[in-house]
């Protein structure tokens, strides 16, 4: 029997990787924009909480389960700036050239370009679920001061994986599913979920 949720994003980028990341299974992803659904506030300083907010949101607007995504990019030199803020660093309205710029900007004179892509993954089978299910994924590199690659959004031209020699820009959409940090959240979600 298929199992219909909604997914707690209007991100199209998002959007498009849930969707080929799901597909072989017995899930009906329904994205939230198809209820009218506008974004929930993400007031929180954690990503598990922001999640968390956004899952219910969505359950509670349309009686179905609801997966939400809370995900960014942590810096070690910022401190793990932009984190949270990833999509809205550079301020409003979003825009991902702006946000790298600042985050290019922000790193000048720091040797440590290392970074992270964290993703954390929550599923509610209904607005009050006490249990809702958790996955996290987190993917290691650095960020380089010039873009590379056509792929991808968000800083993933700047997102540079030693192992692939390539921006994350640089990969194909099912290299960067086997790799990412939202494709190895999905993969934990997936098993718990079974």
């Amino acid at each position: 029997m298929t199992r219909k949720i909604v997914l707690a994003s209007n991100n199209q980028g998002k959007l498009k990787e849930f969707f080929q990341i799901l597909a072989p299974l017995d899930i009906e992803l329904v994205a939230q924009s198809a209820f009218n659904i506008p974004d929930a506030e993400e007031p929180y300083p954690s990503f598990v909480e922001n999640a968390l907010t956004k899952a219910r949101h969505a359950s509670r607007l349309t009686g179905l389960p609801a997966l939400a995504d809370d995900s960014g990019i942590c810096v070690n030199a910022l401190g793990g700036a932009p984190g949270v803020l990833s999509a809205r660093y550079a301020g409003a309205p979003k825009s991902d050239l702006r946000n790298n710029q600042k985050l290019v900007a922000d790193l000048a004179g720091y040797a440590d370009k290392s970074a992270y892509y964290y993703c954390v993954l929550v599923y509610v089978r209904s607005e009050h679920d006490p249990q809702p299910v958790i996955a996290d994924g987190i993917w290691s590199g650095e960020i380089l001061d010039t873009p590379r690659g056509e792929n991808g959004f968000g800083y993933d031209p700047h997102f540079w994986i030693a192992s692939a020699g390539k921006t994350v820009a640089e990969l194909s959409s099912e290299q960067k599913n086997q790799l990412s940090h939202r494709g190895q959240a999905l993969k934990v979600l997936v098993e718990k979920l079974k």
